[in-house]
């Protein structure tokens, strides 16, 4: 196998704060590496470029601005602009751990692969809001381990907050698409039927701070749910009943509760048993009770808002037979 030459690829919009804290973690990187940061700028109002320049003596870093097109648009520029033939794509609200580079460059070298993704956890530092939230989206009991649990490592479907690409693999997929969120599972869907495969690094982790409310969180799985019927309609081979889960979960929850007003608590008592496991897995994982009670509201905020997203998109394109770019406009760049 040929040397594998590193280019992160990392789009920022309106963020400057964040992407000061993501460079100053590669200035941590245990070991020598040869590596190279490409900053695409979306469009900002306010840029990033004044941090960037802070950083130019001590990173091999470049800047480039251009008019607003979305995150998979302008991480297509940022890898056509790229000097490596491997790039690593990174969302700009993420800090990577001293051994990030190591850990993937470790594993490509013993086994490589066209596309990789890596898993995303909550730093000590970050707040309440935050590690419930990343205990939500990331454990096996909520989300069956699909953003990086450890589940079956290939043809993993990785995120573009944490993901590795080849030039191959780009140059032969054309990159992300126009719609978001979804560029990413997408991508790697259309890389499957390519003949490239995928695989999950799961020591590739990096901490995803995800500077969020209750309100920003729920819009963001809501609009998660109205994405998987369309990637379904794309891809049908991708279809899977565990997609219904949180539309089903949620409405079992509901028929629970009514149920209760007629003596019938069997289905209650069944949601309260998996409520009181994820509390206590969210209380040994975080060692803090206030975390584990904020981890069921977003249990609750992330399962609601994911199914009826899923529910209402499944009836516009299936029952109403219309398109996902009339249906749902604000999905499309």
């Amino acid at each position: 196998m040929n040397t594998i030459d590193f280019s992160f690829i990392i789009p920022v919009f309106n963020r400057p704060d964040e992407i000061s804290e993501l460079l100053e973690s590669f200035l941590n990187f245990e070991g020598q590496h040869k590596f190279e940061i490409v900053i695409v700028e979306d469009g900002s109002t306010e840029t990033s470029e004044q941090i960037v320049a802070q950083f130019k003596d001590e990173l091999d870093i470049s800047y480039y601005f251009k008019p607003n097109s979305g995150p998979g648009d302008s991480r297509n520029y940022g890898m056509q602009k790229a000097k490596g033939n491997y790039f690593i794509i990174l969302d700009s609200d993420v800090l990577l751990p001293s051994n990030y580079l190591t850990e993937v460059k470790t594993f490509l070298s013993n086994t490589y692969y066209d596309c990789f993704g890596g898993p995303d956890a909550a730093h000590s530092s970050f707040s309440n809001l935050q590690k419930a939230i990343n205990f939500a989206m990331t454990s096996f009991i909520t989300t069956g381990g699909i953003r990086g649990g450890k589940r079956k490592v290939d043809d993993f479907q990785p995120r573009s907050f944490n993901m590795g690409l080849s030039k191959k693999a780009f140059l032969a997929s054309g990159g992300f698409g126009k719609i978001h969120p979804g560029e990413d599972p997408d991508l790697s869907l259309r890389l499957h039927q390519l003949g490239f495969k995928t695989t999950l690094i799961e020591s590739a982790v990096v901490f995803h701070k995800r500077r969020i409310s209750w309100s920003k969180f729920y819009k963001q799985v809501n609009k998660f749910g109205m994405v998987r019927p369309i990637l379904n309609q794309w891809h049908p081979n991708s279809k899977s009943i565990i997609y219904w889960f949180p539309t089903l979960f949620s409405l079992g929850l509901l028929a629970a509760i009514i149920l209760t007003w007629f003596q019938i608590n069997f289905l209650l008592y069944l949601y309260s048993l998996y409520f009181g496991l994820a509390f206590i897995l969210a209380l040994i994982s975080n060692q803090n009770i206030v975390v584990a009670f904020q981890a069921l509201l977003a249990i609750i905020i992330q399962f609601f808002g994911y199914g009826y997203g899923f529910l209402k998109s499944t009836y516009y394109l299936v029952v109403l037979g219309r398109k996902p770019e009339t249906s749902f406009p604000h999905l499309f760049f």
